[in-house]
């Protein structure tokens, strides 16, 4: 790969398709950018999308992405499940191909300062692009939420790194950061017990001392009825995706209760599928494809498709553009 970035944008809205479409829209509509994937959720209202291409292409498609979101969020009529402070939530650049993470970092910095300036919004930095040690965890940012938010920000411990030190009117405020690639994934049980979730994500999380580099919250969805331990996977090379799904299965089981699936938000690197396979004991003379197959069935992963695997998916979206002359694949 070239000197690429993959961007993974939040955004606080997962119940109006046709918002979605529009910020989606936004993205693709900048040549040289591929949308790789695009999921919603209505309990937690909000939606994930992933893409990539070279900085200035991803950067372009994001701030477009953000003028969209501006206008169609009001994140005084917002409420879902997931923790949130702003319409455009959370913007990760990750480096890819022969990009560093230094050059992440500043293209993350500069890119919040400017949609700090152009839409007079409050940005704060995280993760390797944080400017205070403090700030180096999401949740440790957005622990106050949108409604906290509204009447710290601008207080000692609460200022912005760029823009007012106030909530913008509709769409709050902003996290851009850079950081190594993150596993979003969750784990729903038979079970509508969120108390068991909330436990289960408390004992096996990097700050209830068990899985490192583990983030974990519980969650009731009403959708589906049942308890959900949702998770993100901050370096999968420490903690692999087996041990985690081992843990909660485990914790669950000792509980008296299943697990019904488990689904990816986004994507993830092929060699983190590739570590299921091997750890399940699937066979290494088969096409990727059947090896990663082998991995989702052992995870009850939902909706699986082996181009949830990065590097797969990004390949198809250049094959797709090569056969069409449209970059704009996805």
């Amino acid at each position: 790969m070239s000197r690429l970035v993959e961007c993974v944008p939040n955004f606080s809205e997962g119940r109006r398709g046709e918002v979605v479409d529009a910020i989606a829209a936004a993205i693709r509509s900048e040549p040289g950018v591929y949308l790789l994937d695009r999921t919603q959720d209505p309990d937690h209202n909000r939606c994930v999308l992933t893409f990539a291409g070279e900085p200035q292409a991803v950067t372009d498609a994001m701030e477009a992405a953000v003028t969209v979101a501006i206008e169609r969020i009001d994140m005084e009529h917002h409420t879902g499940e997931h923790p949130r402070m702003g319409a455009v939530d959370v913007v990760p650049f990750v480096p890819l191909g022969q990009t560093t993470m230094d050059e992440a970092v500043d293209l993350s910095r500069a890119f919040g300062r400017r949609i700090a300036t152009r839409f007079d919004l409050p940005v704060f930095f995280y993760g390797r692009a944080a400017l205070r040690p403090e700030h180096a965890v999401l949740s440790d940012i957005r622990k106050p939420q949108y409604e906290g938010l509204k009447q710290l920000l601008g207080t000692p411990g609460h200022e912005p790194d760029a823009g007012p030190s106030r909530m913008h009117p509709t769409a709050g405020a902003t996290v851009v950061g850079a950081r190594p690639f993150l596993i979003a994934y969750n784990i729903n049980l038979e079970t509508s017990d969120v108390a068991l979730a909330k436990r289960i994500a408390a004992e096996i999380r990097e700050r209830g001392g068990l899985l490192p580099r583990i983030q974990a919250r519980g969650f009731y969805l009403e959708d589906l009825d049942c308890a959900q331990v949702s998770m993100n996977l901050l370096d999968f090379t420490v903690t692999p995706l087996w041990r985690v799904y081992e843990e909660v299965e485990r914790r669950a089981s000792d509980a008296g209760v299943s697990v019904r699936e488990s689904e990816l938000i986004g994507l993830m690197p092929l060699r983190a599928f590739t570590d299921v396979a091997d750890h399940v004991g699937a066979a290494q003379d088969v096409p990727v494809e059947a090896r990663l197959r082998a991995a989702a069935a052992w995870l009850r992963l939902r909706d699986f498709d082996p181009t949830m695997a990065l590097e797969l998916r990004l390949a198809a979206a250049e094959a797709k553009a090569g056969a069409t002359g449209d970059a704009r694949a996805g």
